[in-house]
């Protein structure tokens, strides 16, 4: 076991440089960086007149020949360079690319272009809207599917199984961002009841309130966005756990149990629920992990919650690298690493499985 997990931690090594190296590789060819956006906005206010200071540059409009502008001409070419130089494009690609690699061994991920600040900063302040969606996501998924999956398994072809199929499979079907416009007319203040609030994750004066109240604004809050979230989740896995259970059941162990006269109730959960759970179990790992870091751009916006979906989607559309690449490290990082965990956890519910072999 220990030669498998020594293997496997010696692999993410150059799993890691391969997925940084191609992203940044396709990075130098994507046009509209954060040099020319720079310049593109500089010129903008160039031409209207205005001033403003980038990146710790000041920046005057129309003035003496020694300024960024010259009029209508453009930016100053002496003045490109330092914009290079500022965001680190003067040197040459592999160069940038090793001093980055080093950097993130070290766990210094640098400053971001468009919000000029730490990108640990940065991640830890929309941490709290991406930890509330995917935690409860993940906890309220667990949490109905299973036991439903485990009734819908031994009610097989019933009435009760026909009718919570087809009301998951109508969740799935619904975007969770249609779901959530539905839910803001339906009790947000639209059309119908004003009953939820629309914007934020706690109100503006929860500082100030009690900590009973402070839990009840936080659910208030979060109602919408929860359940816009978790309904499309209940398909996958309480099939997953009906169809895993349904399979157990017609094995022979099973049968031979109930002919020693076994109550239902032990042979489902003494005999069958072990091996059933294998499949939910060994993912749970990597669910867990993911719902403190998952993130929905669309959700969201539409309920106004600043988190990791909507700093990705700026940072893509800002050129924002060192948050784009940062970001992409740390998530791969753990990725990989929960993968391992997910595949040392068969190993804890099935002692039969081993990886002596593996390679």
């Amino acid at each position: 076991m220990s030669g498998y997990i020594l293997r496997r931690l010696l692999l993410m090594i150059p799993t890691l440089l391969g997925i940084l190296g191609v992203t940044f590789l396709v990075i130098q060819f994507v046009p509209g960086g954060p040099v020319e956006r720079m310049i593109a906005l500089l010129e903008h206010r160039g031409e209207s007149g205005g001033t403003m200071g980038g990146g710790g540059m000041e920046v005057s409009a129309g003035g003496s020949s020694g300024g960024l502008y010259r009029g209508n001409r453009g930016v100053a070419a002496e003045q490109v360079e330092a914009l290079r130089q500022l965001y680190g494009f003067d040197r040459p690609a592999w160069e940038r690319f090793v001093h980055m690699v080093w950097n993130y061994v070290r766990f210094d991920f640098g400053e971001s272009y468009y919000h000029h600040q730490r990108v640990v900063d940065l991640v830890i302040e929309k941490m709290p809207v991406s930890i509330s969606l995917g935690i409860w996501t993940f906890l309220l998924t667990y949490l109905v599917s299973i036991p439903l999956g485990i009734r819908k398994a031994v009610h097989h072809g019933s009435r009760f199984d026909a009718i919570t199929s087809t009301l998951i499979l109508v969740g799935y079907s619904i975007p969770g961002f249609v779901l959530g416009v539905l839910l803001i007319v339906l009790f947000g203040g639209g059309s119908f009841w004003d009953v939820f609030p629309l914007r934020g994750l706690v109100s503006d004066n929860w500082a100030s309130l009690s900590w009973p109240m402070r839990i009840m604004d936080y659910l208030w809050h979060i109602t919408l966005p929860i359940t816009a979230s978790v309904v499309g989740s209940f398909a996958v896995m309480t099939m997953l756990t009906k169809n895993s259970f349904l399979e157990e059941i017609a094995k022979q162990y099973v049968l031979t149990a109930r002919a020693k006269g076994l109550s239902e109730r032990a042979v489902l959960y003494r005999h069958l629920f072990r091996n059933a759970m294998i499949p939910l179990v060994t993912g749970f790992p990597g669910s867990f992990v993911a719902a403190f870091f998952s993130g929905s751009l669309l959700l969201e916006t539409i309920f106004s919650l600043d988190g990791l979906g909507l700093l990705g989607y700026e940072s893509v559309i800002n050129r924002d690298y060192p948050v784009v690449m940062a970001t992409l490290y740390f998530f791969t990082l753990l990725g990989l690493l929960t993968k391992l965990i997910t595949d040392l956890t068969y190993v804890l519910i099935d002692p039969r499985i081993t990886f002596d072999r593996a390679a």
